[in-house]
């Protein structure tokens, strides 16, 4: 089962694997911090899934802010499921569904360049790079897969590396965020602000997120 989950009016969208060995609560924990409204679609290939298990999807939907729910599966037992929990259920071939999510991937691959202010409560989340033009202000959240560049003041929470790449970096014009993560690695931001007047950038050394001057090699 493949779970999509967008924001229709931002860029960002989550794509979610979800296997017999995770943890739903958890799952869906992440799901909820996800700033709405949302469109949630899921994709079944090959499965049947119970009314009870769709019942228990559903009503963990119903506590976030949605839009729209929708299963899309080659299973006629899991669309008769939904369309008894009266939910949008479509019938679709195998091909097709993987069509589907070849092009979420597809959107998910690219890097993200997000021009203005981050601000508390948004959520900004990019498959590889993420360059942000402008700051990202205390209570908002910004992860990658790869690196992450604020071309202004990091106030909020960082995540680079979120698919476990230890050698991506954070960097930023003005670097006082309340947390950063790299990987698995977390570190508290520091209590003391910035006095210098250049850039600094974040990395892992020794399983510890060590921060640094950032700087730019240029060739003569």
């Amino acid at each position: 089962m493949v779970i999509v989950v967008n924001n229709p009016k931002s860029k960002y969208s989550e794509i979610i694997y979800l296997r017999e060995s995770n943890n739903i609560n958890e799952i869906f924990k992440k799901i909820s911090s996800i700033k709405g409204p949302l469109e949630v679609k899921i994709f079944v290939i090959n499965d049947s899934i119970s009314s009870h298990k769709l019942s228990k999807f559903k009503n963990i939907f119903e506590k976030i802010n949605i839009v729209s729910l929708r299963i899309y599966s080659n299973s006629r037992d899991t669309i008769l499921a939904g369309k008894s929990l009266k939910i949008d259920s479509n019938f679709v071939n195998e091909r097709e569904i993987k069509n589907k999510l070849h092009l979420f991937n597809l959107k998910e691959t690219k890097d993200i360049l997000h021009e203005g202010t981050v601000r508390s409560g948004d959520r900004i989340s990019s498959n590889g790079n993420l360059c942000i033009i402008g700051d990202v202000n205390p209570g908002a959240i910004v992860s990658a897969k790869k690196n992450i560049y604020v071309w202004g003041k990091l106030l909020g929470v960082a995540f680079a590396g979120n698919g476990g790449d230890k050698n991506a970096s954070i960097t930023s014009l003005y670097l006082n965020p309340l947390q950063l993560r790299i990987a698995d690695v977390i570190a508290i931001g520091p209590k003391d602000k910035p006095k210098n007047c250049y850039p600094e950038i974040a990395v892992i050394e020794k399983q510890t997120i060590i921060i640094k001057p950032h700087i730019i090699e240029t060739k003569n």
